[in-house]
């Protein structure tokens, strides 16, 4: 097992960097008391550093073969196993997430790297086309013309607060960003610098044992908003990674358009996941559908941007039953602690919304505990035509709260469809008689999430080559990728054409002779 210090350096490429700068430092979620160890506002130096390092890395690790790639990408995973007991207690400590917890994300973690590794080593996913040259084509003749995807160079990638190992340091986006060819400057979360820390270290392990170009991955910390704006600002930063608020990926986005030169920003920022239970299957499954809901929203202290928070049913029979089977396991479950007292506190503002609204029926109202950060969960309902005037009642609340409203026709439950803003997921519960009855409704979801799930729940993301996490506008700011499964790797790359290139000088993916055995479009038909 490898024993890794702490320390709240700055990983500068394989340079560990301190700094006479503001500190700060993480907090216990369950005590709200200070962890042992300071870490420092990276500064405009480091971050500088660290971008330039990327740069100058990014043509060597480019060149990198397939198979050593994939290589980098599986020694992360084995040098992040290798952290042990070190990576999850610290992380326990930084997040009161629990130890199984943990240790799933962290198996989820080393998982998706593996995944990508495959799907680099198989090569693929470059998407190469060729058109050969028809040179007695009438009246004009064909050139040669080859195109594949090639990747974008340094990126910036920020850590996410509610998964401290999957969406965070070594989390999708940098697996996805690497597994692409791009390298890596990554902002770690605040909430959690040491756990940030240590993965940092694991990925530089993982580069030096594989001979990978120091600059490959750098990590830099701050709980400022200067240092993440360093990046983005950068103008060697050719795309952005981002899993957050709102008005946070909402920033960055328009920081990077308001670059000289623009870049991508790949935001996902959340969403309330409507879910929309069929007559007929309320009547038959009311209890059962309430169970699963309350299951779902209070899953990880409903700290998921999966949460299913927004639930429309008809005003109709099993409604009573449904109501029954989520209120009961709401009072009788302890939501928990929340992940840092900012977040607790926007919880806590926008349940009190709901409860001054008079408008509202509160139907439950979950176990808390003493820690400081503890919340209960928080069920409310609402007629739909008090939903439908205020456009507010379907924004976020970030944490277990879960807002039934109560549709009286089918014209209403359509009308609600209809009026969503863009979403990660959408839910519908219903037999096969009420999908037939319903089949707008799915027609209308499809423009408005990027996942659709019949008689389930959202929470919990399979990390496959299928998924799709992502959604239209706010859940996202680029609808046409998901931030999970293997087609992430696309969002990190851009497409270039070959124009009568001699063979010798294509790159190995494009050559006539195939030499990476990859699935090209030759002439119109798929062929290795």
């Amino acid at each position: 097992m490898t024993m890794i210090a702490v320390k709240g350096n700055q990983l500068i490429g394989n340079t560990e960097s301190g700094s006479d700068s503001a500190s700060f430092e993480a907090f216990n979620p369950k005590d709200g008391q200070p962890l042992p160890v300071s870490f420092f506002e990276a500064t405009s130096q480091q971050i500088d550093a660290a971008i330039q390092l990327a740069e100058k890395a990014f043509p060597a690790y480019k060149g990198k073969t397939n198979e050593q790639r994939a290589e980098f990408l599986e020694q992360i995973a084995e040098e992040i196993l290798l952290l042990g007991d070190t990576l999850i207690k610290r992380a326990m400590l930084e997040t009161a997430l629990p130890e199984g917890r943990l240790t799933g994300e962290r198996g989820r973690t080393m998982n998706q790297l593996k995944l990508f590794a495959s799907v680099v080593r198989e090569g693929s996913w470059v998407d190469a086309r060729i058109d050969r040259a028809i040179p007695d084509r009438a009246p004009v003749p064909r050139q040669d013309i080859r195109q594949m995807l090639q990747p974008l160079g340094p990126v910036g990638i920020f850590g996410a607060s509610n998964f401290p190992l999957a969406f965070s340091v070594a989390g999708g986006d940098t697996a996805s960003a690497l597994a692409t060819g791009c390298t890596v400057v990554v902002k770690g979360h605040p909430a959690h610098p040491g756990t940030s820390e240590l993965v940092g270290k694991a990925i530089l392990e993982a580069a030096r044992k594989t001979k990978m170009p120091e600059g490959v991955f750098s990590l830099v910390q701050g709980r400022t908003n200067e240092v993440g704006a360093h990046i983005v600002k950068h103008p060697l930063i050719q795309a952005v990674g981002f899993t957050g608020s709102f008005k946070g990926g909402k920033a960055l986005f328009d920081m990077a358009n308001q670059r000289p030169v623009s870049i991508p920003v790949f935001a996902e920022m959340g969403s309330v996941n409507p879910v929309f239970v069929l007559p007929e299957a309320l009547s038959q499954r009311g209890v059962a559908i309430g169970q699963g809901l309350a299951a779902s929203l209070t899953l990880g202290v409903g700290q998921f941007c999966t949460c299913p928070g927004l639930i429309f049913l008809p005003d109709s029979a099993g409604k009573e039953d449904l109501q029954a089977g989520l209120a009961t396991a709401i009072r009788e479950g302890i939501a928990g602690t929340m992940l840092t007292s900012g977040i607790r506190k926007a919880f806590t503002a926008g349940i009190k919304v709901f409860k001054n609204n008079l408008n509202f029926e509160m139907l439950a109202v979950g176990k808390t505990d003493e820690t400081a950060n503890s919340v209960s969960a928080h069920v409310f309902g609402v007629p739909y035509q008090q939903f439908k005037e205020n456009p507010s009642f379907s924004e976020e609340v970030f944490g277990p709260s879960g807002l039934l409203v109560y549709t009286d026709s089918k014209e209403q439950l359509m009308a609600a469809a209809g009026n969503l803003e863009g979403h990660l997921t959408a839910t519908i519960h219903g037999t096969p008689t009420d999908l037939q009855n319903h089949s707008n409704l799915l027609d209308i979801l499809e423009r408005k999430v990027g996942r659709l799930i019949i008689n389930g729940y959202p929470t919990g993301v399979e990390v496959c080559h299928a998924m799709v996490h992502g959604g239209p506008f706010p859940a996202t700011t680029a609808p046409q990728t998901t931030s999970v499964g293997t087609n992430a790797i696309k969002r990190f790359a851009r497409p270039v054409c070959y124009q009568s290139f001699p063979n010798s000088h294509l790159p190995p993916a494009l050559k006539e002779e195939n030499p990476l055995k990859i699935w090209r479009l030759t002439n119109g038909e798929w062929a290795k």
